[in-house]
């Protein structure tokens, strides 16, 4: 080559950015060459995140368009199904609270028989709607179901039946807007179960957004006039399985390998917790008393109250494949609060001044606590991304 001269090993030097001759026998670049080297340096340090991030196998390029083709489609409560669900969430988590209280306050009927019932009618509205969606999901056929398929329906019928169990022992005992406050510490239990079974660790934002949650929890528990030490406990109780519960059902609709629809998570958890519930009758219910007490009036309401929970429980699945968790978390937090200034205004509870404060103060840390997770998740996205990055360019 014209102008090219050979090196001794001596002589061996760094010539420009990234290029750097080691052999005596190759020839010294020509200066069009550097500037070519220069240049590819250049664009390689000044492509996007996104860029270094596309996975460069076979096939990635449709699943990339795939993927953000539907993350364009993912718009949350922008979508109308998502309202129209979440209206109906509202709407039948309201009437199946109230009927609750109905049934066992004024009716004096027993926890244990009103748990049987929601989860027997709730398992024969999942059967329906296993072979008849009516609107609620898309029917996937051909699947094979995964090994663990009973083990996990028995989880979650378990946490199921403690969940519904210790919630109707609650309400039984304390008032209503006095457990919907005391339900509304779940985030409490979520970073404890996070901590305990992934090991992931509070952010700090997090951690300070559990303080007025805390404050506000023993205001409303030191100045609630009806305030009682079972259903303080059951609802604490609820608050953990239903956590449980939580995490169990997100990482099975999650799955990718078995799509599992609302409908099945209604039926088999439902018929798992019925058939560990049912043997439990013999020693604590009163049939006598419960032979007694079963008019029209009173199987209407429990009727009607297992189709409203069966209505709340499958709206709610729906509406967590429309919004993020975020966005769910702050919606359930919006109906606690409706539903504990609704149950005082209907049942007419009296509230302190000082329990009103601690409501107030619980909800609002509530609301903090979504926003602290979205903050520290997008700090963690922006770690992530940052590390990926660096190891793109090594």
């Amino acid at each position: 080559m014209s102008g090219a001269t050979t090196l001794s090993s001596a002589e061996c030097m760094s010539e420009g950015p990234g290029v750097l001759i080691t052999c005596p026998k190759l020839p010294r670049p020509t200066l069009a060459t550097r500037s070519r080297l220069s240049s590819m340096t250049s664009l390689k340090a000044s492509l996007s995140e996104d860029d270094l991030l596309v996975p460069q196998l076979s096939g990635s390029a449709s699943q990339d368009s795939t993927g953000r083709s539907k993350k364009l489609k993912n718009i949350g409560l922008q979508h109308p199904r998502a309202i129209s669900f979440l209206v109906l969430w509202y709407i039948f988590s309201g009437i199946t609270l109230f009927l609750n209280k109905y049934i066992l306050t004024y009716q004096k009927a027993d926890p244990h028989v009103l748990c049987g019932a929601q989860m027997m009618i709730t398992m024969f509205c999942g059967l329906v709607q296993m072979r008849y969606p009516l609107g609620t999901y898309t029917q996937i056929k051909g699947q094979q179901r995964p090994a663990n398929f009973r083990t996990s329906m028995f989880i979650l019928g378990l946490l199921q039946l403690g969940t519904i169990m210790f919630g109707l022992i609650a309400i039984y005992y304390v008032a209503v807007s006095f457990a919907e406050t005391v339900k509304s510490s779940a985030p409490l239990f979520t970073v404890l179960i996070a901590y305990c079974v992934i090991g992931e660790r509070t952010g700090t934002f997090v951690f300070f957004s559990l303080i007025p949650v805390m404050i506000g929890l023993a205001l409303c528990s030191s100045n609630e006039l009806s305030f009682s030490m079972i259903g303080f406990v059951c609802a604490l109780t609820t608050n953990l399985c239903e956590c449980v519960m939580s995490v169990v059902s997100k990482s099975l609709l999650s799955n990718k390998v078995y799509i599992y629809s609302p409908a099945e998570l209604q039926f088999y958890p439902n018929l798992a917790a019925v058939v560990l519930q049912l043997p439990t009758w013999y020693f604590l219910v009163d049939f006598d008393k419960l032979q007694n007490q079963l008019d029209h009036d009173l199987l209407f309401a429990i009727i009607l109250d297992g189709i409203s929970f069966h209505g709340q429980t499958i709206t709610a699945y729906v509406l967590m494949s429309y919004v993020n968790p975020v966005t769910y978390s702050v919606a359930n937090t919006t109906k606690r609060a409706c539903l504990i200034w609704l149950s005082v205004l209907m049942f007419g509870n009296p509230v302190t001044l000082w329990s009103g404060i601690g409501t107030a103060v619980v909800i609002t840390g509530v609301l903090l606590y979504s926003k602290a997770r979205e903050v520290d998740a997008r700090r963690r996205e922006q770690f992530s991304i940052t590390e990926e990055k660096m190891n793109t360019v090594r």
